[in-house]
């Protein structure tokens, strides 16, 4: 499970709050990842999913290699040179605008996020191609209205032309009271026809037991958390059309072709992915 990003909280010196001493959910997902931006109160949240889980190390692996897919995919196939990354995370190389640039220098990404923790280490994202550019953008995924007008201000990306937008391992943050379907309508109704929505969503559909353990741990330590079932998933592609091959287990999408078989099996992944276009 990836980080979503929470409104700034200042110390009483008025200096950003990293939270050092309570679990974050972007530290504990770099620590999936064999990251080194994290401290113990994190390894030790961590380890308590991992227990109740062992392959939410496999799963966030996975997670991350949709990702590089789905960009390239989108980059080569798409041609879309626009991409808005929302809950982005502690940078992990490769970051999304390397391998967009990697296609095509001239590719433009804003990175949202509300995190301090992704903040303290944006520079990493910010080293575009001469060509292109990147932006690190404060704004949270519960208030998709501010998203766009801090992107329009922004200036890098315009809305006169496709976007892709990318809510990648984010909506499991957003649990139904804080309106995710909502979310992501009204950020589908600010993006011009031809734009595309890249999704990734934990699931308790193969292992719901170890599921729900993994919610408590998460929303018993400050992070709020709802998996969702394929058909919740599916839903928030309602006004979308879905390449191939649809909503899938996220090591199903798109493999690559020298790859082979995937030993990773659905249970280990639990997290559905799928590309869409607007129409």
């Amino acid at each position: 499970m990836d980080g979503v990003g929470k409104e700034t909280e200042l110390s009483d010196e008025g200096v950003a709050d990293l939270g050092q001493d309570r679990p974050h959910s972007a530290r504990m997902y770099d620590y999936y990842l064999g990251g080194k931006t994290n401290y113990a109160v994190d390894r030790e949240a961590a380890e308590a999913v991992i227990q109740q889980f062992p392959a939410i190390v496999t799963a966030a692996r996975i997670n991350r290699a949709f990702m590089h897919r789905a960009v390239h995919f989108l980059a080569a196939e798409r041609g879309i040179r626009q991409f808005l990354d929302i809950g982005t995370g502690i940078p992990t190389a490769p970051n999304l605008h390397e391998v967009a640039q990697a296609v095509d220098a001239r590719a433009k990404v804003a990175y949202i996020d509300t995190d301090p923790i992704v903040l303290a280490y944006a520079d990493a994202l910010l080293t575009s191609s001469p060509e292109g550019a990147t932006s690190y953008l404060e704004a949270s995924v519960t208030n998709p209205e501010a998203i766009i007008e801090a992107v329009k201000q922004d200036g890098h990306i315009s809305f006169n032309e496709p976007v892709a937008v990318t809510l990648h391992a984010l909506l499991h943050f957003v649990p139904d009271e804080q309106d995710a379907y909502g979310v992501v309508d009204r950020l589908l109704d600010a993006l011009p026809p031809g734009s595309y929505l890249s999704l990734s969503h934990c699931t308790g559909d193969f292992a719901p037991e170890s599921w729900q353990a993994i919610v408590d741990l998460y929303t018993q330590r400050g992070t709020p958390a709802q998996v969702r079932s394929h058909a919740e998933v599916l839903r928030f592609f309602d006004r979308l059309d879905l390449v191939d091959p649809g909503l899938v287990v996220a090591h199903r999408w798109r493999p690559a072709p020298a790859s082979g078989p995937s030993l990773a099996t659905d249970a280990d992944a639990s997290l559905y992915a799928g590309v869409a276009a607007k129409n």
